[in-house]
């Protein structure tokens, strides 16, 4: 039952991405060339979002939809790699033209090509399980 749910909320975020246009590769070229606020406004309203229902899970200790606590690990401060790593994700953005959600979207909506984003990205993922252990952390 649980799959279902999970698979209905991934078919309507795809539906907003696509008719939201976030994942259209045009509005992702004009958020890096600084020629559009629509971009920024969606990432900034989900972030605004995001900070409020945070802050309301933890102040009313507010459960999941299946009745279990939700906890949040505390955040280390190392500030340099969470810099690396955010210039590593935009530089990887800026050159596919979309980020792992909008990827979904685009191959589900038909845009074949980021296939082979997908592939790349599933690579680097095995990349780093493999790596994993000599990296800093």
């Amino acid at each position: 039952m649980r799959t279902l749910i999970y698979l209905l909320i991934g078919i309507l975020f795809g539906i907003t991405m696509f008719k939201s246009e976030a994942a259209s590769w045009f509005r992702i070229y004009e958020m890096f060339q600084f020629q559009s606020f629509h971009m920024y406004g969606i990432i900034g309203s989900a972030l605004g979002l995001g900070i409020i229902i945070t802050q309301a899970i933890k102040r009313f200790n507010i459960k999941s939809i299946y009745g279990e606590k939700i906890e949040f690990q505390p955040k280390d401060k190392a500030f340099k790699r969470y810099m690396f790593g955010g210039i590593l994700f935009g530089l990887g953005w800026a050159l596919a033209g979309a980020c792992p959600g909008p990827m979904y979207t685009l191959i589900g909506v038909g845009y074949l090509p980021v296939l082979v984003v997908l592939i790349a990205a599933i690579f680097g993922t095995f990349l780093y399980g493999l790596l994993k252990d000599k990296l800093p952390h």
